[in-house]
């Protein structure tokens, strides 16, 4: 069972907190990883791409000359694809995007991150953050502190001082622990969770 130390809002050592190895040692499969994140992002993705195909368009119903004797090419309506103006054949049309993935490979794979980024030594956690009010600047002097530069940071019930005062400050994104993923645990290369949130994570993981 492996060992990290809790840290304070100012970098000071205040304790250690055990890592159980179901959660935070497990071997990383990248194709795994790489089928949540994709499903993930798929199920992000809006759908609302549309285009006009026959039924949809307006006019054409009148044929626009005589079948034959004309010497033109036959036509049946204005609104044909053929035709500018006219409809579009198999554009895209609004749908879903998103596929399942299972939950007990959702799981593994948030895992799989957690574990990645402390066998990388970039998982810190911090005993607690405290602000006396929303303050940007506040929050900018314990990051500073902790030495973050793009981070994930992960609370458990974050209140309002912490989560309205690191809105504004490039590259860091604070998250309830109950929303953790794998997406933003791999988009961030730094993680702090905050020692409560870090034993919740733990407790549902396990």
């Amino acid at each position: 069972m492996a060992k990290l130390q809790v840290v304070d809002q100012n970098n000071k050592k205040v304790g250690d907190i055990e890592l159980a190895p179901e959660v935070f040692e497990v071997e990383v499969q990248p194709e795994i990883l790489n089928l949540v994140v994709r499903a993930q992002r798929a199920a992000h993705r809006s759908g609302t791409h549309a285009t006009k195909n026959r039924a949809l368009k307006t006019g054409g119903g009148r044929k626009p000359w005589r079948q034959k004797g004309t010497g033109r090419a036959r036509a049946g309506s204005v609104r044909s694809p053929l035709w500018r103006g006219g409809a579009t054949t198999f554009g895209p049309q609004p749908r879903d995007y998103s596929f399942k993935v299972n939950k007990k490979v959702r799981k593994l794979a948030l895992q799989m991150a957690l574990s990645a980024r402390v066998a990388e030594d970039k998982m810190t956690v911090v005993s607690s953050i405290d602000l006396a009010e929303i303050k940007t600047k506040a929050f900018v002097d314990i990051v500073e502190k902790l030495g973050l530069r793009k981070t994930l940071i992960v609370a458990k019930n974050a209140d309002q001082n912490l989560t309205l005062s690191a809105r504004n400050i490039p590259g860091i994104k604070v998250i309830d622990a109950n929303k953790l993923n794998v997406y933003d645990v791999l988009l961030y290369p730094q993680l702090v969770m905050l020692e409560a949130a870090a034993q919740d994570v733990q407790e549902r993981l396990k």
